[in-house]
């Protein structure tokens, strides 16, 4: 991926361009078609997506729950966590999305701690808002 790229995402945005040439070797960009399925509930999670064009509908049980945007991102907490997923996404429009597997989210975890403590706030702080 190209690292201009990730610029434009505001959870990359304030890294450095060498930090973001870093990460975009651990990115790649997937292009869905409307309906196509991001992540289905109870499947065990392998992939951290941050959506750069289009929306997506986030299913709990069958039910909506959330809309998602460009600059949000979803399957951090199952990526990190190495969980089941909690939620179905679907492609609510065509999308452009950047993919990060769980396997380079612990690289930039080991090679990148800065980095990896930035994505683990705007997490954390994402967490907090969907709580409150």
């Amino acid at each position: 991926m190209d690292e201009k790229a990730l610029k434009s995402i505001p959870l990359f945005a304030s890294l450095s361009k060498s930090e973001r040439r870093q990460v975009a070797t651990s990115t790649d960009e997937v292009e869905l078609t409307q309906g196509e399925v991001l992540v289905n509930e109870g499947d065990f999670a392998y992939e951290f997506f941050i959506i750069e064009e289009g929306t997506a509908e986030v299913l709990r049980d069958g039910k909506h729950v959330a809309d998602l945007g460009p600059g949000d991102f979803l399957g951090e907490i199952g990526a990190i966590e190495r969980t089941q997923r909690n939620a179905s996404v679907v492609a609510a429009s065509p999308m452009r999305v950047v993919v990060m597997t769980a396997r380079d989210l612990r690289h930039i975890d080991d090679e990148m701690p800065a980095v990896a403590r930035q994505i683990r706030d705007a997490i954390a702080a994402r967490s907090e808002v969907l709580v409150s």
